[in-house]
């Protein structure tokens, strides 16, 4: 995407390095960290579409949009399933 500056892979479970959000049970790490060129942060949540709906899913979708919320405007997060890219294509605007 033309909006990405860069982007790293998120190291899952590296209390170091790795990008995380803590849920009510555990700690969770989205898939992908990227910055964009306007300086924005964009958090990306890869999910299957079996696991899309599911109670995990539910809950850390909630908790990356209240993130992205409470960022006013600095951050951005998408949970996708499948090859939804355009859900984040038009959501970056």
């Amino acid at each position: 995407m033309d909006q990405i500056d860069f982007w790293v892979r998120n190291l899952e479970r590296n209390q170091k390095y790795g990008f995380w959000l803590q849920t009510s049970t555990d700690k969770f790490y989205p898939d992908f960290v990227c910055r964009l060129k306007d300086g924005r942060n964009l958090v990306v949540e890869y999910k299957g579409q079996d696991r899309y709906t599911n109670d995990d899913s539910r809950e850390k979708r909630l908790l990356g949009d209240l993130w992205a919320e409470r960022s006013d405007g600095a951050c951005l997060f998408f949970m996708t399933n499948g090859k939804n890219f355009e859900k984040i294509r038009s959501g970056l605007h």
